[in-house]
C-alpha cells in the first residue's frame, strides 16, 4: 500500500523542494519505489531533477484539471527508482480554473487513487502558499512533512500552517497526520541555529525528526546541475544528512 506525503510550509526558502527531491532520491537509492509530484508553479523540483521545464507539455496542471491521468504524466528520472510528475509555469492558472468546480479540493486525491499502490512513497512538493493547490495536496496526503529552517523567523507562520492542517483534517481528510517537523539549514557554529533547534523541540517534542539537515554548499549547488545531492556528490555532508533522514523515515514507517 503506497503512502502519500505532502512537504508543506507556506514560508518560502525553508527547504521544501530540496527536501522533496533529495529525500525521494535517497529513498530510491535505498530501493524504495518513489514518485515525486511537483505541485509548485515555480517547477523547481522538475528542473532540479534535470528536466527542461519549458519542454514539459503534460504535468500536474493537466492532472489537477483531470484532462489526463496521473499515469500519462509520469516520467522516469535519472535517479534510481524515482519517477516524477512534473510541473510547468502554467500550473499557476489552476487556482483560478478550479475555483468554481465542485469537489475542487479532491482533484489530486482522485487522480492519484489509481496509481497509489504502484509506489512505496509518493511525495508532493507544495508551493509556498496555502492556496488551492496546497489544499489539494493536503487532502490527497496521508501525512505532512514540515521543513523548518534554523533561522530567526523559523516559527513565524507555523501556527497558520498547523491551523490549515487542522481544518483539512476536520473538513476534507480526517486521517491526515503529521509525519514530522524537519529542521533544515542548520549551522552548528551559530548560537541562533541551536536556539531554534531547542525552541522547536520544546514546542513539538516527539514530532521533530532526529535528523537535522545541515547547511551545505553542495546541497545548494546540485539543482543548478539538474542533479540530486546523491548524484552530485554522494560523499558530501548534505548527502549523508538526507540518507540518514531517509533511513529514519523508513524505520518510522515499518
Amino acid at each position: 500500500m503506497g503512502k502519500i506525503i505532502a512537504v508543506a510550509n507556506q514560508k518560502g526558502g525553508v527547504g521544501k523542494t530540496t527536501t522533496s527531491v533529495n529525500l525521494a532520491a535517497c529513498l530510491g537509492v535505498l530501493e524504495k519505489k518513489v514518485l515525486l509530484i511537483d505541485a509548485d508553479p515555480q517547477a523547481n523540483a522538475t528542473s532540479g531533477l534535470g528536466i527542461d521545464v519549458d519542454a514539459v507539455e503534460i504535468g500536474s496542471y493537466q492532472v489537477l484539471e483531470q484532462t489526463i491521468t496521473a499515469k500519462e504524466a509520469i516520467i522516469p528520472t535519472t535517479s534510481p527508482n524515482l519517477d516524477i510528475l512534473p510541473a510547468h509555469i502554467d500550473l499557476v492558472a489552476i487556482e483560478i480554473e478550479l475555483v468554481d468546480k465542485p469537489n475542487r479540493e479532491n482533484m489530486l486525491r482522485e487522480a492519484l487513487a489509481p496509481i497509489k499502490d504502484a509506489y512505496d512513497y509518493i511525495f508532493i512538493d507544495c508551493a509556498p502558499s496555502l492556496g488551492l493547490i496546497t489544499l489539494n495536496a493536503l487532502t490527497a496526503a496521508d501525512t505532512v512533512i514540515v521543513p523548518i529552517q534554523c533561522e530567526y523567523y523559523a516559527l513565524e507562520g507555523l501556527g497558520k500552517l498547523l491551523n490549515t492542517i487542522k481544518s483539512v483534517q476536520k473538513i476534507h481528510n480526517n486521517s491526515l497526520g503529521i509525519e514530522g517537523m524537519l529542521l533544515t539549514m542548520y549551522d552548528s557554529r551559530l548560537r541562533l541555529s541551536n536556539q531554534v533547534v531547542d525552541e522547536v523541540k520544546k514546542h513539538f517534542n516527539n514530532m521533530v525528526f532526529n535528523t537535522i539537515i545541515q547547511r551545505n554548499v553542495k546541497i545548494s549547488e546540485a539543482p543548478s546541475y539538474g542533479e540530486t545531492i546523491i548524484e552530485y556528490d554522494a560523499s558530501s555532508k548534505g548527502a549523508s544528512s538526507y540518507l540518514k533522514l531517509a533511513q529514519e523515515f523508513i524505520n518510522k514507517n515499518k
